[in-house]
């Protein structure tokens, strides 16, 4: 579960909330759930897909789940697997009317990344026949915009919404807890914060780090922690994916958020963040720019040193800024902008 998950399992059920019949048509790796069911108002039927275990997989059976859904709209979340193309041709072929939200992120392969432009260029054909492109990130709008050479009236700008329980915890006392959150990937930047920890102890000898999450780089993270000496002030732990509650706890116990990634198009996991009250530091990179444009957050650029990167963690640990919440888009807000250009289209076809 990521932020293309958390996205549909916030706005679905607030579509439904808002008088749509609402579908989530997905996909099961291991056929180990049900086909049908029914959660929090809304549809949900699986689909097997191959092969287990890659994020590349085919989904034989999309096809015909689109052709005999009845659905007067299909909204394709995400571009990143052969799921999209599947469901954009299934969608023509029944005459279905289908729009698109990129979710774009960044992966731990340098030739996956490299690929990106060309696999855009190569869905342009399917994307040119959807009757609306949505970015969630005015650098997203513009690097679609760019690539695709359609008109600027294909695209719409709809952000990830930020809300979160309210977190059961409060500010640690020391003023010196930091959270990492996000999957254990190289591109995710959590070596960067333990590479730069050991120099932040310099100047604040209490600073404590939690990483949040799992991945292929556990072992490495785990190794570089013991070869620094960080054992008891570094962290690796995990928050189930489904456990809202917690992950709001963890977050507002936080004096400062960060988030190093080398892409994100708008990440969830920053807006979770600040949905909770907690400053964010992130690298001045992709969508992660906009947030420090907007003043939601302070960016350190991608290329910083790991003293550069413990100077500005201190600064911010010592010198904590107020979130203003009152900025922030909700899911709500999210949910009744698709809603109203789902009838836009509807209306137009």
């Amino acid at each position: 579960m990521g932020g293309v998950e958390t996205h549909v399992a916030e706005v679905a059920p607030r579509l439904a909330r808002l008088g749509l019949e609402v579908t989530v048509l997905t996909t099961d790796l291991d056929g180990s759930r049900a086909e049908r069911e029914q959660v929090d108002g809304v549809t949900v039927l699986r689909v097997r897909a191959y092969p287990r275990g890659r994020d590349y997989y085919l989904a034989p059976g999309l096809p015909r789940a689109i052709r005999d859904s009845g659905a007067d709209l299909v909204h394709v979340q995400g571009y990143h697997t052969f799921v999209a193309p599947l469901a954009m041709a299934a969608a023509a072929r029944a005459g279905i009317p289908y729009v698109v939200t990129f979710h774009s992120g960044g992966h731990p392969s340098r030739l996956r990344n490299r690929l990106r432009g060309v696999q855009r260029l190569l869905l342009r054909p399917w994307l040119r026949r959807a009757r609306r492109l949505i970015a969630v990130s005015r650098f997203e709008l513009t690097l679609f915009q760019r690539d695709l050479r359609l008109s600027a009236s294909r695209f719409v700008l709809i952000r990830n919404g930020s809300e979160m329980p309210a977190p059961r915890t409060h500010r640690t006392a020391s003023g010196a807890l930091v959270v990492s959150s996000g999957r254990l990937e190289a591109y995710k930047g959590h070596g960067r914060l333990v590479a730069a920890w050991p120099a932040l102890l310099q100047r604040i000898p209490r600073a404590r780090l939690r990483i949040l999450g799992d991945g292929s780089q556990l072992s490495a993270l785990r190794a570089a922690i013991g070869a620094a000496g960080l054992a008891g002030l570094v962290e690796l732990g995990t928050i189930p994916p489904g456990d809202r509650q917690g992950m709001a706890d963890a977050l507002g116990e936080a004096n400062l958020a960060v988030l190093l990634s080398d892409y994100e198009a708008h990440p969830v996991a920053v807006m979770e963040a600040l949905a909770v009250g907690t400053p964010v530091l992130v690298s001045r990179t992709s969508g992660l720019t906009e947030l420090v444009e907007d003043g939601l957050a302070v960016g350190v650029a991608p290329t910083a040193s790991s003293e550069e990167i413990a100077e500005t963690l201190a600064g911010e640990l010592e010198h904590p800024r107020i979130v203003d919440r009152g900025r922030l888009p909700t899911w709500d807000d999210c949910a009744a902008q698709l809603r109203d250009l789902y009838l836009q289209v509807l209306a137009a076809a």
